[in-house]
């Protein structure tokens, strides 16, 4: 049973993996057996977290093609294969509603969180189908959810969640498979100021049935299950890991 979940011998990137999410699946897939390119936007932290975590660290601009074609070809060349990709780099931008939308906020937005992950994935493709390969893009419960103040992050992430249906359709008879993830309200280092808010963390809990933030390890559980044999039949799905926020009358 346990070899259902095992990535032995898998060759993998992740995109914003120097902290919160992305290092937590970046770990999991470590831990899992899996060799795993670390990248972020920081140079100097891309380099510090792949020497803490024994593996090859490329930095990467994600709203840059060029970079992200360098980024892949990197991982290739270090590897020597690419079997895993999870699409995580994203920026939340300046909350508020449309009507006072920030334009140019708002094409950063999507660049970064969208954008970025239809390039990723192009560039990509050619690899994970030589040896029927899995990607994974980061997506989020506030795609699934209205809301009056994060505008152009929600409208990328339900995006996000399209990608993965859409390639999963596209790239199923090359035996490839693409899902998308959607973490709810997940403790990390940039919810802190959050989970330090009582009125928030009040109403928020009673919005969530198991009454409780969640990890990033416990994102990081279901990317694994995605990239493994034990989520071999798994693909075009958008796997929301929220605690049931997104089911719950809040009663």
């Amino acid at each position: 049973m346990s070899d259902l979940f095992s990535l032995t011998g898998r060759r993998g990137l992740v995109t914003g993996s120097t902290r919160g999410i992305g290092r937590a699946i970046a770990e999991a897939m470590i831990a899992a057996g899996a060799q795993v390119v670390i990248s972020s936007e920081d140079a100097a932290d891309t380099e510090r977290v792949a020497s803490e975590l024994g593996q090859v660290g490329i930095a990467c601009d994600v709203s840059d093609d060029a970079a992200l074609g360098a980024l892949v070809t990197g991982t290739v060349a270090a590897l020597g294969g690419l079997d895993i990709v999870v699409g995580n780099a994203g920026i939340t931008g300046r909350p508020g509603p449309f009507a006072s939308l920030d334009l140019a906020d708002y094409a950063r937005v999507m660049a970064i969180n969208l954008r970025s992950q239809v390039v990723l994935a192009n560039l990509a493709r050619p690899h994970l189908a030589k040896r029927a390969g899995s990607a994974i893009f980061i997506a989020s419960l506030s795609g699934l959810r209205g809301n009056g103040a994060i505008n152009a992050y929600a409208l990328a992430k339900a995006g996000v969640a399209q990608l993965a249906r859409n390639l999963a359709v596209e790239w199923g008879p090359q035996g490839v498979r693409a899902n998308a993830i959607s973490p709810g309200f997940i403790a990390t280092e940039l919810s802190q100021p959050l989970l330090d808010n009582p009125d928030f963390m009040a109403r928020r809990m009673q919005m969530t049935p198991l009454r409780r933030p969640g990890t990033p390890a416990e994102v990081a559980g279901a990317a694994v299950f995605l990239a493994s044999a034990a989520g071999g039949f798994v693909t075009g799905h958008n796997l929301v890991v929220d605690g049931g926020t997104l089911i719950t009358d809040a009663s």
